[in-house]
């Protein structure tokens, strides 16, 4: 923007994820039920960071952000199997490592794919202490119909970056994350730095044209993207951020994520909240189901499908959350400790 015939430009640098949360591997405070965390596929716990300190004002609990398996700094065996059955069981691991076998009333709020595995983690009775169900925009009937364009989707992102900074500018201006402050933080949870040695024909080092959308501006840019070297005179390798996960490989469980999950959802015997960023979302079942009064629903536009991160006025999704909380769980003492923690 243009003011007085000065440019500013905007910070796209990356936020460290002690702005949010104070610790790492260990939770604490011994007050309030406990928030399980499940985040959408590629991004990681991270992208909990704003929303775990905008509800530490509202209500008292404990938090648990993991990253889910592929995901993040997950390091674990089999890293590649991501079928609904294991990522539910490994939400039961974490939390019964962390907590013991008699954990705390938990509240699983997961977004897309992790309210997906939130929806199968409640209906396996894998936790036996969940007395909350939270879906962020994740609804069966708009999910499969998206599937069989979701590899042009994949493909049309750039492969790389040339800095954390350019990965969290395309975040932002392609509508990713539209919030800024999530974006800088949320970001470096989805892209890793890897050398590339100059001149090599690796694929993640190739410019890719991006056309986004900015307010009423379209624009093609390549300066998001690495380039390949004019000269070759140098063969010191030099840094790229690329994805840390390769969705488009996982093409095999995005049908088992989702189907059937309306259904299970309704089944669920626990207060039940679902979060949209439309309207347009809501298939037949969970219309159905929603008449019924078998769930809270709340839709928020104008939004991004990241709703717990894109929200303008952030107040509203906290809000709602905290007050299902309060009415729905019977969890009558509610706080957030001092110390906003994540689990990898």
């Amino acid at each position: 923007c243009f003011s007085d015939g000065v440019s500013t430009k905007r910070d796209y640098s990356p936020v460290s994820w002690s702005e949010y949360f104070e610790m790492m591997d260990d939770v604490s405070g011994q007050d309030g039920p406990l928030l399980v965390l499940l985040h959408g596929g590629g991004h990681s716990a991270l992208s909990w960071a704003v929303f775990t300190a905008a509800m530490a004002s509202r209500v008292t609990c404990r938090v648990l952000a993991m990253d889910l398996r592929g995901h993040g700094v997950t390091q674990v065996r089999h890293a590649d199997d991501l079928s609904t059955l294991t990522m539910s069981r490994d939400v039961a691991n974490v939390v019964r490592a962390t907590y013991g076998e008699i954990p705390p009333p938990i509240i699983l709020v997961g977004h897309n794919v992790g309210g997906a595995i939130a929806v199968h983690a409640a209906g396996g009775a894998l936790l036996p202490s969940v007395v909350g169900l939270v879906a962020i925009d994740v609804v069966e009937g708009s999910a499969m119909e998206v599937l069989h364009s979701m590899q042009n989707f994949l493909r049309g992102r750039p492969k790389s970056f040339k800095s954390i900074d350019h990965a969290i500018e395309w975040s932002v201006k392609s509508g990713q994350i539209r919030n800024l402050e999530s974006a800088k933080v949320s970001m470096v949870g989805q892209v890793r730095r890897c050398e590339v040695e100059e001149g090599d024909s690796a694929e993640p080092v190739s410019p890719v044209t991006e056309s986004v959308a900015e307010g009423h501006e379209e624009f093609y840019d390549l300066n998001y993207v690495t380039e390949k070297a004019e000269s070759s005179a140098s063969a010191e390798p030099c840094s790229v951020y690329s994805w840390r996960i390769d969705l488009s490989k996982a093409e095999k469980y995005w049908d088992g994520w989702f189907r059937g999950i309306s259904n299970l959802f309704l089944s669920c015997n626990v207060p039940k909240l679902l979060l949209l960023a439309g309207i347009d979302r809501l298939d037949r079942d969970l219309t159905i189901g929603q008449m019924q009064g078998k769930f809270m629903m709340q839709v928020l536009p104008p939004c991004g499908h990241a709703v717990h991160e894109d929200i303008p006025d952030k107040v509203r999704v906290y809000y709602i959350i905290s007050t299902f909380l309060f009415k729905k769980t019977a969890c009558h003492s509610l706080s957030l400790s001092s110390s906003y923690p994540f689990m990898r």
